[in-house]
């Protein structure tokens, strides 16, 4: 007789992860290949995971050491892909499906973390709250290493929320290594330590607890150090962060507010460290001491710290457990819930336009595909090719043999060849002398409300253009302008508008 609640409680169990994470999957993989546009970001991913190992080292040593290792585990990843996988569902998929997969981890971690701090329920809507949030699915579809970092945070604080109740070396050590492998794949997983401290300090667990969490926390501060001291050379890299995006601000107060809304809700937690314990520093600590920083040097991108939304998917799920309560409870009418559950079953609903513009290519930065796509069609054999402004060289990573053919006028080195990102290119007077030397010239470069770089090289390619060549047609594309230049009698109604 025994057996059938025990199997009952083993599938509702099993409930509790499968559905988010079900749920993840499917809005992870619904418009993966968002119609084959690749931005900026993962078109760096590409190529930097298809550079061989000691090309990879080399560059590394230059520019973007904060991902090297994501870049690692992408070429491994690759490595397999482009060998089996890559014919059938191409560049944009491959790019994709690690955050895919990283995101689903992190949905079924958010309902075992929910469910540990307050109950089953609790766990199950926290898991499919978390699957809902915009954002997660912004970056669940991006090859770019943030929700990888966001499922080893939700993991290692999963982990602290255990050792916290039952205290093991080897929890520990997970904890540990977890968060270690978080900071290592992006700087700014440290941010999730302060949030955790506070936890631990907030539920005033016993020393021994505190004093291991503070040894896991220098063990992974010191783990760390060396490759923050290293890209602190490459700092000039974040040189374009102004100010906070108002949007990205907009979202975190939206988020911020409603999740210490939930927190007035009564709840009950489970354990020594309790859900507003640990969910309002969570959501709010990583993003307010990113901000802080920003007054130093400019570094706020919500992405940075991106697992804040865990605390609100945290709160949000314990409120919605307490207003959804079954029929009967105390203080719970049948009509009330049902109301209640209406109301929440529509939000999905109200969310559909939204994530719906986060699977076309409009919903990022620009669009590689598209650029690579309109200078092929606009451009002539033997035509020149310039990058305005160079860092936008980085387009043709993806697609090289549509440029197959043009001639890169200012490049000295290759990427590759240079360990770089972009390339290196010639002084501004050389630039000048080989454009001097073209017929018909295609730029690929920013639309015409991006501010103009002031170096030599842009100044000398702007300059030219202006004086000795006049324009034969021009596109925009997504985040792009593809622009035929011409000098005169050169045009001949080519290029198109």
């Amino acid at each position: 007789m025994s057996a059938v609640p025990a199997r009952g409680s083993r599938v509702a169990q099993c409930a509790v992860v499968l559905m988010p994470a079900g749920l993840m999957l499917f809005l992870g993989t619904w418009g993966i290949r968002r119609q084959d546009a690749i931005w900026r970001d993962e078109a760096v991913t590409y190529d930097m995971a298809h550079r061989g190992l000691a090309d990879l080292w080399h560059t590394l040593q230059h520019v973007d050491v904060v991902h090297g290792l994501y870049y690692l585990l992408m070429h491994l990843w690759f490595a397999g892909y482009d060998a089996t996988l890559r014919g059938a569902f191409g560049d944009a998929v491959g790019l994709r499906l690690p955050s895919v997969v990283a995101m689903t981890v992190a949905a079924a971690g958010v309902a075992l973390l929910g469910q540990r701090l307050v109950g089953r329920r609790a766990g199950l809507l926290a898991g499919l709250t978390f699957a809902l949030i915009p954002v997660v699915q912004q970056y669940a579809q991006e090859g770019r290493s943030y929700a990888t970092v966001c499922a080893l945070v939700v993991w290692a604080t999963y982990v602290l929320v255990s050792a916290a109740s039952r205290p093991r070396k080897g929890l520990w050590a997970g904890y540990t290594a977890l968060m270690l492998a978080a900071c290592l794949l992006h700087e700014f997983a440290c941010l999730a330590l302060p949030a955790h401290g506070a936890a631990v300090v907030l539920a005033r667990l016993p020393r021994r607890v505190r004093r291991a969490w503070l040894l896991a926390s220098a063990t992974v501060l010191a783990g760390l150090a060396p490759l923050a001291v290293f890209s602190t050379r490459q700092s000039a890299q974040i040189s374009w962060l102004m100010w906070p995006d108002p949007l990205q601000l907009l979202t975190f107060a939206v988020l911020a507010a409603l999740g210490i809304a939930c927190a007035r809700v009564r709840i009950r937690s489970r354990g020594p460290i309790g859900l507003r314990t640990l969910g309002i520093p969570l959501l709010l600590l990583p993003t307010l001491l990113l901000l802080l920083l920003s007054h130093v040097e400019p570094a706020y991108v919500d992405r940075y710290v991106l697992y804040y939304v865990v605390g609100f998917a945290l709160l949000a799920g314990a409120a919605l457990a307490r207003l959804l309560r079954p029929a009967g409870e105390r203080g719970q009418t049948r009509g009330r819930r049902l109301r209640r559950a209406t109301a929440v079953a529509l939000l999905p609903a109200a969310l559909l336009p939204v994530n719906v513009h986060l699977r076309s290519p409009d919903s990022r930065v620009d669009d590689v595909t598209a650029v690579a796509h309109a200078v092929r069609a606009m451009a002539e054999p033997g035509d020149g090719l310039l990058f305005m402004p160079s860092r936008r060289r980085i387009w043709r990573a993806t697609l090289p043999h549509e440029f197959r053919g043009l001639h890169d006028l200012a490049l000295a080195k290759s990427p590759l060849a240079s360990h770089t990102l972009y390339g290196t290119e010639r002084s501004g007077d050389a630039i000048r002398d080989r454009m001097l030397t073209a017929r018909r010239i295609v730029v690929a470069g920013d639309p015409d409300d991006q501010p103009a770089d002031d170096s030599d090289q842009e100044i000398a390619k702007r300059s030219t253009l202006r004086a000795a060549f006049e324009i034969c047609g021009s596109r925009e594309v997504r985040g792009a302008r593809v622009t035929v230049y011409g000098r005169a009698g050169a045009c001949g109604g080519s290029g198109g508008r």
